[in-house]
């Protein structure tokens, strides 16, 4: 049984990713095909369009643009973070029926499904007929049910060869090199430095990810340890570390994240005290509750200060690799480009053809003979939003380090191929 006849509307949401557009285009194309959709309408910057009745007509584009659209990275429908509230989504139905919208497809990553969720409640509630799939994104790859998110591998590859090419820098000009990696709750993009590691005494050599207990003063030694042994040190760093880790969180408890603490005081006093706790210091926070992270390169010049003036070592240098993880056009892996459109396209088929009222498109691996081969199903929306997924525990050797064995057989093919640094041959010389 096919779904009712009507308009839809498509937004995006979160942060955006190199490929979330394709998932979009994917929508738009199969949108197209299906008789029940009589317009499909973007809402510009997401919620925010809804509630300001900004949309763009769809079917009409050219399918040049949309080509163009579907290999350019970031939200070309403008993004939002945004949770609404039960009188805004009040507003957006009046908009919803009065456009006769009976499809919403949102793209976006847990708080996405969040909010597709209490817009779906609300249909519920209002007993309007509206069929309302959320299309998965996250670089941070934290979504729960779905093997792995769109955007995640593109984001890996960015980050993996980053590291390839500073590995090399900190080899020609050896000392300690600092890189902050984004990832809010899960480790999942901080890993992805480990696909760097072609030789041996490659780094990363060091990896610190949100899920483990961040220790400043094992951090001093892990440095001097790595720095004595190799003459250098390449470090990974999760923008979300914090001091208990996300494993040892009880319920309810929220992490206390070493940027807070690291941001929070000016004049730093070495060695006595590393780090004084502005426990009044305002956090900033989105309206879904999430901290703010990604806006500052203080955690990892803090960082490097303190290395540099504790251990005496004259080479440390710091850096946030930041936004470009997201949206960097040259490191889209064509696996996650591939599955993003898919994504996109399997979303309105099960809106439309399957008549699937709510929930979100997951997907599950199922490799056969050592092949990588996936296949994507609906879960409930509520089975998604809000909470997230971490870096699997089995994967984290009793030393705290990745098993890299585990971690390259889910990673690998996500990436996709990487540069090879080269290396002369000793024995000739």
């Amino acid at each position: 049984m096919a779904g009712p006849k009507g308009n839809a509307v498509i937004g995006q949401s979160g942060g955006p990713t190199a490929v979330i557009n394709r998932s979009f285009i994917g929508a738009i194309i199969e949108a197209r095909k299906h008789e029940e959709i009589l317009e499909l309408y973007g809402a510009r910057h997401g919620i925010q369009g809804m509630l300001n009745d900004e949309y763009v007509p769809l079917f009409a584009q050219p399918n040049f643009v949309l080509q163009q659209i579907s290999t350019t990275p970031a939200a070309a429908l403008g993004s939002v973070r945004h949770k609404p509230a039960k009188e805004e989504c009040s507003k957006i139905f009046k908009n919803f029926k009065k456009m006769n919208v009976r499809y919403f497809f949102y793209i976006g990553g847990n708080d996405s499904a969040e909010t597709a969720y209490i817009i779906n409640s609300f249909a519920a509630d209002e007993g309007y007929d509206l069929r309302v799939v959320h299309i998965p994104k996250t670089i941070d790859n934290d979504l729960l049910v779905t093997d792995h998110c769109p955007g995640y591998g593109s984001a890996a590859k960015y980050v993996a060869s980053a590291f390839i090419g500073d590995n090399e820098d900190n080899r020609a000009l050896k000392g300690v090199k600092i890189n902050i990696v984004m990832g809010r709750n899960a480790g999942f993009l901080t890993a992805a430095s480990t696909l760097a590691r072609q030789y041996p005494k490659d780094g990363p050599h060091l990896v610190y990810m949100p899920e483990m207990a961040f220790d400043i003063d094992r951090f001093l030694k892990d440095i001097e340890k790595t720095f004595n042994e190799h003459g250098r040190a390449l470090i990974a760093i999760s923008e979300g570390i914090s001091r208990q880790g996300i494993y040892k969180l009880k319920a309810g408890e929220k992490p206390d994240y070493i940027s807070k603490w690291l941001d929070s005081f000016v004049n730093i006093n070495l060695p006595k005290k590393y780090m004084p706790v502005d426990e009044n210091k305002a956090v900033e926070v989105d309206s879904h509750g999430n901290v703010n992270l990604s806006g500052s390169s203080m955690m990892g010049e803090i960082l490097a200060f303190i290395v540099k003036n504790t251990l005496n070592i004259k080479r440390v240098r710091a850096d946030t690799l930041g936004y470009p993880q997201r949206s960097f056009p040259l490191a889209i892996s064509e696996i996650d480009a591939s599955e993003a459109y898919k994504v996109g396209v399997d979303a309105v088929i099960a809106a439309v053809q399957k008549n699937f009222d709510e929930g979100s498109v997951a997907i599950k691996r199922t490799d056969e003979d050592g092949i990588y081969k996936i296949h994507t199903l609906i879960t409930p929306l509520q089975s998604v939003q809000r909470r997230t997924k971490t870096f699997p525990e089995d994967w984290i050797v009793e030393d705290g380090t990745i098993d890299e064995r585990k971690f390259r057989e889910y990673a690998v093919p996500l990436v996709g191929e990487l540069p090879m640094a080269g290396r002369f041959i000793k024995a000739i010389f």
